[in-house]
């Protein structure tokens, strides 16, 4: 059972055992991707990996911190890292109409899209892990890796096996040519 506006927005999806379903978040009827996806639970998690890494580093992990020249390199690294997350996601959610694609059942793949298949994780990732350089502590490079696992393991598990029956052929193609999390240039 769900409620909807005039437009056809839904705001309260129950599943069939009249529990909150949070994960569908639709626009219109037809649309066969949520809008959302996993994509807050995924941010909010790795999101709370990072804050606890942090801080740690104020009792535990204090014996990784790098001053001097190294600590500058890490805030400069770090700020150079924040700037390229924002904007990669910016891109990725602003400025693709991925909305529009999603509400259409379209596969995007020109823009950033054909550079990364997912820049606003792609985006999130790369702000946190700028975050983390500013705190130049060595043992936080750990959550980088684990940061990036936990993403791939929860797309290559959720989203992509939605994108794979939903699309078949052309979003297997896709997945072949494109990086599923750094933006780096198409292959073949």
């Amino acid at each position: 059972m769900d409620m909807h506006d005039d437009n056809g927005i839904n705001y309260l999806i129950l599943d069939e055992n009249g529990d909150l379903n949070m994960s569908m978040n639709y626009r219109k009827e037809g649309q066969k991707l949520p809008l959302f996806g996993v994509g807050p639970y995924l941010v909010w998690g790795i999101g709370l990996i990072t804050l606890i890494g942090i801080i740690l580093t104020y009792s535990i992990l204090e014996s990784g911190a790098v001053h001097g020249v190294f600590e500058v390199i890490f805030h400069i690294i770090g700020g150079v890292l924040i700037i390229l997350g924002i904007a990669v996601w910016y891109i990725g959610a602003v400025k693709s109409n991925m909305d529009e694609c999603i509400t259409e059942n379209k596969l995007q793949t020109n823009g950033i899209y054909g550079s990364v298949r997912n820049p606003m994780y792609s985006g999130w990732w790369i702000l946190l892990t700028g975050i983390s350089l500013q705190w130049h502590n060595l043992w936080l490079l750990f959550l980088i890796p684990i940061n990036w696992l936990i993403m791939t393991v929860v797309l290559i598990n959720t989203e992509e096996k939605w994108l794979l029956n939903l699309y078949g052929e052309p979003y297997a193609t896709y997945k072949k040519q494109v990086n599923r999390l750094i933006p780096w240039k198409r292959r073949g």
